[in-house]
């Protein structure tokens, strides 16, 4: 696309940029990816955001803006439309739908996890170098990891740039390893939008991790209802997310991924002591504290 456009940009982690050296330095590079050979020497957002709409208003410019959280980043960054010339585009990509919503966007791009042939490709670009058929070894051992990833190209990446370049029998342990813990890189990852939600979001958000995953919206608002989480609202903040979904049946559900990223968070209150979680659902740890009567009155057990 770029060769139509006078200009173009690509600001790469803005939620992270931003929270490290500030809104100026984007302005600032914004302006000189799009303006070659200029130098800007201002200090504070308001004055960026004048010399952006006064010095691009008559350019027709390409600008992606990638991992967006947060209204201020596109007021100070991409402002209003009459900053730029007649058929420039903006593309934000971000966690949060309704900040897009908001912002009153033309369209909006919802991605989908990835079929199984396109799944294969891009784990065996990852793994093999290659979007051929692996050799016969690894073809029963690559169905186990895209298994596991569920059509997450985050999942597929991550697995497959770990396994490159191993044997079969490291790939045979590092499956192993996997049903027992997920790879830590990629919860981490997926943890972002967790930690940005508010204390009654995070709530729902872990009791369907941990118990409800599946099951009917209506029956799932009536309990969340009755614990005072304002699942109306919370719920609808997690589907804008994409924590959660509402398939044709109403009926709520997660990624394989997201869920067992949900359980760690409740699993690392305490490792040792199943009876000082908040949350309870396997039936090994149910056993254990009501057997030892170490279940804290805080505690949420599902059978």
């Amino acid at each position: 696309m770029s060769p139509h456009f006078e200009g173009k940009t690509f600001l790469a982690d803005v939620r992270g940029v931003s929270d490290k050296c500030g809104l100026v330095s984007l302005q600032k590079q914004l302006l000189s990816q799009i303006l070659l050979d200029e130098c800007f020497n201002f200090f504070n957002v308001h004055e960026g955001s004048a010399i952006i709409s006064h010095r691009l208003s008559h350019k027709k410019v390409l600008i992606v803006l990638d991992d967006v959280d947060n209204i201020q980043h596109l007021k100070c960054l991409v402002g209003k439309r009459d900053w730029f010339g007649l058929g420039s585009r903006i593309i934000v990509t971000t966690r949060d739908e309704h900040l897009l919503r908001s912002y009153r966007v033309d369209d909006v791009y919802k991605p989908t996890t990835l079929n199984p042939d396109d799944a294969l490709r891009l784990f065996n670009w990852k793994a093999f170098d290659s979007d051929s058929t692996p050799k016969d070894d690894f073809i029963e051992l690559s169905e186990h990891v895209l298994q596991y990833a569920s059509g997450l190209p985050l999942a597929l990446e991550v697995l497959g740039s770990f396994l490159c370049g191993r044997d079969g029998a490291q790939w045979r342990s590092a499956i192993k390893r996997l049903k027992q813990n997920s790879n830590k890189e990629i919860l981490d990852r997926l943890r972002i939008s967790f930690d940005a939600l508010e204390e009654c979001e995070k709530n729902i958000f872990l009791d369907i991790a941990c118990f409800f995953n599946g099951e009917e919206k209506d029956f799932i608002m009536k309990v969340l209802d009755g614990c005072e989480f304002f699942p109306h609202i919370g719920i609808n903040v997690l589907i804008k997310k994409s924590l959660i979904k509402v398939d044709e049946h109403k009926r709520l559900w997660m990624h394989s991924l997201i869920q067992e990223m949900g359980r760690k968070i409740v699993r690392e209150k305490s490792v040792d002591e199943p009876g000082k979680r908040c949350r309870l659902w396997e039936e090994k740890d149910v056993h254990h504290v009501l057997t030892k009567n170490t279940v804290s009155h805080l505690t949420k057990i599902t059978y």
